[in-house]
């Protein structure tokens, strides 16, 4: 009965992890393990769930109080004196083994530990003799474990890592036995198994191809054995003895892949950039670089704004100068005709205006779109300054001024004087 309500917690156990795993189910995780086949050695500490202590407890009291009986005087009751067992059993088992990783963050592993907790206290009689009493715990389990990596939807950390899940099944072989002061017991070891373990993981460091895990866990190695405690320790019962050698455990575990999967280049490439001086510096500089190169073209754009603005102002004042100065020359002119053409002389001066206005606005405007033309065509930024005034100032002036000569023909070519001789 107490074999198939142990198959019944495994059952249960073992539901539970893969129903976890099938509503959990996430391809993102945050570390992985790429080793395929890889060694173990796991050093812990176990708090072993031992109640049959009392019974060796129950013996250094018995021994105790007949050293005090036996005393014949208050000085020699004096010299009696014990130590109590602990209350508690801790250990610190080790065990080691061969883990596969059938895929992705699923790994199975068998391996095989060594359990060792001896227990000793001392009693001293009424002539002062010393007694040294003890009990030794072994185990040697074998195991099979399933360990499987939840999903970062399930549980994560802000810094990383990789958290699992073990289950275990043992088996306990010779050599897992309770010897004492007063004899020894040898544990059975079924075939079907001795008890169950799980545990929760964290993957805390990593180094190439080595991993540090943290594990805190509970198992239970239930063992019996053909012999009573009766025959170890004076007191016991009469019954066939049993134990267990479980209890929590905290665990490490460490690993070393000996055949590994390619690891993806962006994991190598991040690797070597947290170990690697010189990719920091060159990665660092290449940002300076860019800093630089965005700060010289916003330079650029503004030095281009810049001389643009100076030169339509330059070819504004111009065009400004030369209507004025046409317009003083065309007045000139007009003053110089007779009073009976002087309206012939304004309105030729008038359209001479007009036409001066409009050459100069073609010949600005075509010196704007050159002007723009030329800046945009502009790449180093060492010459982004404002342009120098354009150089076709005095062809432009020149071309404009040209056409105050021409009030002047009408007036040669117009009949006033022979006008005024008929008259007289």
């Amino acid at each position: 009965m107490k074999s198939q309500s142990r198959f019944t917690i495994l059952f249960i156990l073992m539901a539970l992890v893969f129903t976890t795993n099938a509503f959990a189910v996430s391809e993102e995780k945050l570390d992985h393990d790429y080793s395929i086949l890889s060694v173990f050695v796991q050093p812990s500490i176990s708090f072993i769930s031992f109640t049959e202590r009392e019974y060796f407890q129950h013996a250094i009291d018995t021994i105790y109080y007949g050293f005090r009986e036996s005393a014949i005087n208050s000085a020699e009751s004096l010299n009696v004196a014990k130590q109590d067992f602990q209350k508690v059993n801790f250990c610190f088992p080790i065990t080691a083994g061969i883990q596969w990783q059938i895929m992705q963050d699923h790994f199975l592993s068998a391996g095989i530990g060594f359990i060792y907790d001896n227990e000793s206290v001392v009693l001293t009689d009424r002539n002062s003799n010393t007694h040294s009493y003890e009990y030794t715990l072994q185990g040697i389990p074998l195991f099979l474990e399933y360990r499987f990596a939840l999903p970062k939807n399930f549980i994560t950390l802000s810094s990383g890592g990789l958290f699992s899940v073990a289950v275990r099944w043992y088996w306990a072989l010779p050599g897992t036995e309770i010897y004492t002061t007063w004899g020894y017991l040898g544990a059975k070891t079924p075939l079907l198994g001795a008890g169950f373990g799980v545990s929760v993981g964290y993957l805390f460091a990593s180094w190439k191809n080595f991993k540090l895990y943290g594990d805190i866990g509970f198992n239970s190695i239930s063992v019996k054995s053909n012999k009573k405690f009766s025959d170890i320790v004076p007191g016991g019962p009469d019954e066939k003895a049993k134990w267990n050698l479980g209890g929590i455990l905290l665990q490490i575990r460490g690993t070393f892949g000996f055949w590994n999967k390619p690891r993806p280049k962006d994991d190598d490439v991040d690797d070597d950039d947290d170990d690697n001086p010189s990719v920091r510096k060159k990665r660092l500089l290449n940002k300076l670089r860019s800093i630089k190169d965005s700060t010289k073209t916003d330079s650029v754009k503004t030095a281009d704004s810049a001389g643009v603005d100076s030169t339509k102002a330059i070819i504004a004042d111009s065009v400004s100068a030369n209507v004025a100065d046409s317009v003083k020359a065309t007045s000139a002119n007009v003053d110089s005709v007779s009073a009976a053409d002087a309206d012939t002389a304004k309105a030729i001066a008038a359209d001479s205006a007009k036409a001066t206005v409009a050459d100069s606005a073609k010949v600005d405007s075509s010196t704007v779109k050159d002007s723009l033309a030329a800046d945009s065509t502009k790449v180093k930024p060492d010459t982004a300054s404002a342009p120098p005034p354009p150089t076709n100032k005095p062809e432009e002036a020149a071309s404009v001024k040209q056409p105050e000569k021409q009030p002047e023909q009408p007036a040669q070519s117009a009949p006033a004087e022979n006008i005024k001789s008929k008259g007289d």
